[in-house]
């Protein structure tokens, strides 16, 4: 009895496995712009990240050591560190990067504490 039952689950697993790996090139097949999206909001995502990575530091050391100390663009600085990893986030989400989004979101909110940081420095 107990053999009969083994075979039943092992028959059901393989149809299982079997019907979501149509699913899923059902799914694949579905949406043939996925691939394209997906690198548009990558290539996206990186280069805010990178403009954000360099252009902060210019800000806050133009701001620091500039002729005369500048709080506006202390106070610029301060703002794209919390803005643009937000901005990211934004943009990742709306393109069904969830994971990718998400991972900004938590990057937006550790960042204030240092903008608040900066924000001080005038």
């Amino acid at each position: 009895m107990t053999t009969e039952v083994e075979s039943v689950k092992s028959v059901r697993l393989a149809r299982t496995a079997q019907g979501f790996a149509e699913r899923m090139a059902y799914a694949c097949q579905k949406d043939p712009a996925e691939i394209a999206r997906r690198l548009r909001i990558r290539r996206v995502v990186t280069a805010l990240t990178v403009g954000w990575a360099v252009i902060v530091p210019i800000l806050i050391g133009y701001g620091v050591t500039g002729r005369e100390n500048e709080p506006e663009i202390i106070s610029i600085a301060a703002l794209l560190t919390v803005m643009m990893p937000f901005l990211a986030a934004v943009i990742a989400t709306h393109g069904r990067r969830f994971g990718l989004g998400s991972a900004y979101v938590i990057l937006t909110l550790l960042m204030v504490l240092p903008a608040v940081w900066v924000a001080q420095l005038r």
